[in-house]
């Protein structure tokens, strides 16, 4: 509706900023607009706080804008920079708010002169990668002594000296063929592939090096030239890179076989180490012997086996051995015969003693033995008997003849009779002098006469 006295138009709405919304606003505007870039100049003012980051203007001959890069990124730089140094910068667009200050942050700062060449470098190194050429399928193995090493790189360079020393110390049996080429300037990529592809035609060599000594980026730049990444990987000889130091790389390092980070280092990769050599040979030979002795040893004791193994399979030993088993066989034989006819015979014994046990004449022969030895026994108890009675009879007779006064008569006593009337004259008393007495020995009589008469005391 058009402004009118009674429709008045409202009065605008007023965005107010202040310095820091408007800085943190341009700030990211800037920083959404512009991705990573890559800027071209002068290094001016440049500044190195105790920090480690570096503070520096970039300008051309129309502009200049200040440049941050801060330590963690300057820590990786490769050269020094100062002031009036023309460099590339990979940078991001910012505003530092405090002071409002347009800058850019910088990744990644290299020489002018080089970056141009880096670039070339990744190109070609990315070309090449996309159709396979850096392939590992396409390394091929080195030899493992190489009887002919090709080196190629300037006669006069201190590579030479380098891998020659290291061949000689290494491997002096080795026979080197040089291969001389400029390792820089122009035309020194052309010259190069040319003699690679002369060193694979000639087929002299086992393996080839592909050398030369440290440099610039513009100094190594001819092995980085397409001609050359294609020469060595139609070489018909392993080829091994040793361009520059051990943080230079260039595309024949990544064409190449093998790569290696100095020209001597390539020598120590396609030589052997003699003194190793050597080592590993006196080990392989006191195991050899070893294994030989353990080898002769067992073939020995299996040729042992073997001829105990014939000795007992023999013939003559399996006809000694039947004979053997056979005079056993004999022999057990003659024992089961002999004890079988003992058994026999016994068994033939004992039926002859039950059959003689119950034949009628040894029945007449036992009872006439058994009357026999009865007849025996009766006489011996007979005689017994009448032994016992006649000892009986003696005993009674010495004890009848101990009373009889014929034995008091031997013992020395005497009977006194009278003579006229044959009476005992027991008492002294009883006799008179002049009588006649009969005195009765053991042996005889005696007669004799009383003289006189003496009375004795009685008891």
């Amino acid at each position: 509706m058009p402004e009118s006295p009674e429709n008045p138009l409202p009065a605008p709405v007023r965005q107010v900023f202040t310095v820091s919304e408007l800085n943190r606003s341009v700030r990211t505007l800037l920083e959404g607009s512009y991705t990573l870039l890559w800027i071209e100049g002068e290094l001016s003012n440049l500044s190195r706080p105790t920090s480690g980051h570096l503070y520096f203007s970039l300008k051309d001959p129309q502009a200049q804008v200040r440049c941050a890069l801060f330590r963690n990124r300057a820590t990786l730089l490769r050269f020094k920079p100062a002031d009036g140094m023309h460099v590339l910068l990979r940078a991001r667009v910012g505003l530092y708010e405090p002071r409002g200050d347009f800058q850019l942050i910088v990744e990644h700062m290299e020489e002018a002169g080089s970056g141009a060449l880096q670039r070339a470098f990744e190109e070609l190194k990315k070309r090449l990668a996309a159709e396979g050429l850096f392939d590992a399928a396409l390394k091929r193995p080195l030899p493992t002594a190489p009887r002919t090493i090709g080196v190629i790189t300037s006669q006069s360079g201190a590579a030479l000296r380098d891998i020659l020393s290291v061949i000689r110390r290494r491997c002096p049996l080795a026979r080197v063929i040089l291969y001389p080429v400029p390792v820089q300037g122009e035309g020194a990529g052309g010259k190069i592939a040319a003699m690679l592809r002369a060193a694979s035609t000639r087929g002299e060599c086992d393996v080839l090096i592909l050398a030369r000594g440290g440099g610039s980026l513009e100094d190594l730049w001819a092995f980085n030239e397409e001609g050359v990444a294609r020469a060595i990987r139609a070489s018909a000889i392993p080829v091994v890179s040793g361009v520059g130091h051990e943080i230079d790389f260039t595309i024949a390092d990544f064409a190449a076989d093998l790569r290696a980070p100095t020209p001597s280092g390539a020598a120590e990769l396609v030589t052997p180490d003699m003194d190793a050599w050597r080592r590993t040979l006196v080990q392989q030979g006191q195991r050899l012997a070893l294994g030989q002795a353990r080898l002769i040893g067992a073939f020995g004791e299996r040729l042992d086996w073997c001829v105990e193994r014939l000795r007992q399979l023999h013939p003559g030993r399996v006809l000694r051995d039947r004979y053997q088993r056979l005079d056993e066989l004999q022999a057990r034989l003659a024992r089961r015969f002999t004890a079988s006819l003992a058994e026999r015979q016994m068994r033939l014994a004992g039926l002859a003693v039950r059959l003689a046990a119950r034949s009628p004449r040894e029945r007449l022969h036992a009872a006439s033995e058994q009357l026999s030895y009865l007849l025996h026994r009766l006489d011996a108890a007979a005689h017994n008997r009448l032994q016992a009675l006649g000892g009986r009879l003696a005993l009674a007779m010495r004890a009848l003849d101990a009373v009889s006064p014929l034995a008091t008569l031997r013992r020395g006593y005497a009977i006194v009779s009278d003579a006229a009337n044959g009476a005992v004259i027991s008492h002294a008393a009883a006799a008179r002098p002049g009588q006649s007495i009969r005195t009765r020995l053991s042996d005889g009589t005696l007669t004799a006469e009383v003289k006189g008469v003496e009375a004795g005391d009685e008891k």
